[in-house]
């Protein structure tokens, strides 16, 4: 007799109970969660954010090498990220799941536990959401909410020439931890007796499957007194996410390979690839740092910062959105990042 339990001999309701008993909630603002026809928040005086997220199998995860609750996990962070991204406090949230009957209830709870450890982690209610039967396996779509003061809120239209553009953490991880899971997986396809070689790469699959929202650096910046003048995260490699700032802001900028931040195992890993890390950096996306700009007069508050770079300046639109080497030759930023209709 099997273990697990199928979806149907819950149902819909009945599946939906199941999954709830572990949300709890956090924040003020939220009234009302699951359990009506709505959720109840009450703001206050606070303008709300919000965005929204799509993740399909076998277009944005494979779970051939993807755990179910690291996926959970990733599918609340990718959102509070675009929430950061507006220099807001995430606060909500609502999840809708399209589920093929292959999936038992027991792969339902294990997927809603990384969400569960990602709402614990970012303070974030779970309050609603949907769910419905897939005929090509499991769609996630995650809605998020959050909160920023009237005027505090930073798009990407506001940056302005000789601004500083900064970015958190280090790139180009994400991308190529891809590639060694995708290349594992086809060892795998090839020989299933085969055993991984991922030795000595937690980080670079770590950045893949459970990337971490910035949050952190939106408070530390608040103490610090630096306030972006233009925000983005960084989801589609960051000359993706730079060519959108300058588009929008109706600027250019000048951002040197020489400081562009990226961590040893991900050269290491470029280098067996054969792939250049600038690439990885500019072009591979995933990473859900952040990308801004801040005013020339906050350089000091910002230099030490050990987890930010400055790693170029905004410059007129004139002079065009370039990558500037050591030896000082620039090169136009393109965007080929991630294309969601290829």
């Amino acid at each position: 007799m099997s273990e697990y339990t199928s979806l149907d001999s819950l149902g819909e309701f009945g599946l939906i109970r199941r999954l709830q008993e572990h949300v709890e909630l956090q924040n003020p603002s939220t009234v009302l969660g699951i359990g009506d026809d709505a959720a109840i928040i009450e703001p206050g005086q606070k303008q709300i954010v919000i965005s929204t997220d799509m993740l399909i199998e076998n277009v944005h995860f494979d779970l051939t090498f993807c755990p179910l609750k690291h996926l959970g996990y990733k599918a609340v962070a990718v959102n509070v990220s675009d929430i950061a991204a507006m220099n807001a406090i995430p606060t909500q949230i609502v999840v809708s799941l399209a589920i093929s009957a292959r999936y038992t209830v027991e792969a339902m709870e294990e997927l809603y536990e990384g969400m569960r450890l990602a709402c614990e982690n970012y303070k974030v209610d779970l309050v609603g959401g949907d769910t419905t039967s897939s005929r090509s396996g499991l769609v996630i779509s995650v809605t998020a909410l959050g909160e920023v003061e009237k005027g505090k809120a930073v798009l990407r239209s506001t940056a302005q020439v000789n601004d500083l553009i900064c970015v958190t953490g280090d790139l180009g991880g994400a991308y190529l931890g891809l590639q060694l899971l995708e290349r594992e997986k086809q060892a795998f396809l090839a020989d299933p007796e085969t055993q991984p070689e991922l030795e000595g790469k937690d980080y670079v699959v770590g950045r893949q499957l459970r990337p971490e929202a910035r949050m952190d650096v939106i408070h530390e910046l608040k103490e610090l007194g630096v306030h972006p003048t233009s925000m983005i995260d960084i989801s589609d490699g960051l000359g993706s996410e730079l060519l959108h700032i300058c588009s929008q802001s109706r600027v250019g900028a000048a951002v040197f390979q020489d400081k562009l931040p990226v961590d040893q195992q991900t050269l290491d890993t470029a280098e067996e690839f054969k792939i250049d890390p600038v690439t990885c950096i500019m072009n591979g996306g995933e990473d859900y740092e952040l990308l801004f700009t801040a005013k020339l007069a906050d350089y000091d508050k910002l230099k030490n910062h050990p987890d930010i770079t400055i790693i170029g300046k905004i410059t007129d639109a004139s002079e065009g959105v370039n990558l500037v080497t050591p030896s000082g030759n620039a090169h136009a930023i393109k965007a080929q990042g991630w294309n969601h209709f290829a």
